[in-house]
């Protein structure tokens, strides 16, 4: 069910790209319980215009290793949910890749679930019409 879109400033590795999708990947399972399997990612590259962000926007100095997650997912998760997944993902990031939790950029958008269709051209959240 989410989507996670991941936007970086080129010129990280594979490697990188691919640990930064499976921290987040196990942060939705293990926090916000998204089921097993439910892995949607689109990781993209830009260049240094391509990514334009404040470096300082609420007291927090961003830098140049700034990511940006924006997350489609089922509405409903609690205010101390969300905030337990920002942690867990900056938290596994800095841990697992020493990315500055500074540079952790998360927006999660959320939406009913009948706005979702996994493929055949059906709601698959949605019960069928009769």
């Amino acid at each position: 069910m989410p989507l996670v879109r991941i936007d970086l400033l080129e010129g990280k590795t594979l490697e990188y790209r691919t640990q930064v999708g499976e921290i987040v990947y196990q942060a939705l399972l293990g926090v916000l319980g998204v089921p097993n399997r439910d892995r949607f990612q689109v990781i993209t590259e830009h260049p240094k215009a391509g990514l334009q962000f404040d470096r300082d926007y609420l007291g927090v100095h961003r830098s140049d290793d700034c990511i940006f997650l924006q997350i489609t997912l089922n509405s409903g998760r609690t205010v101390e949910l969300k905030q337990r997944f920002y942690q867990a993902v900056a938290d596994g990031l800095h841990e697992r890749l020493k990315l500055r939790r500074e540079d952790v950029f998360i927006s999660l958008v959320e939406v009913p679930k009948e706005n979702w269709s996994f493929g055949n051209g059906e709601a698959q959240y949605v019960s069928p019409t009769r």
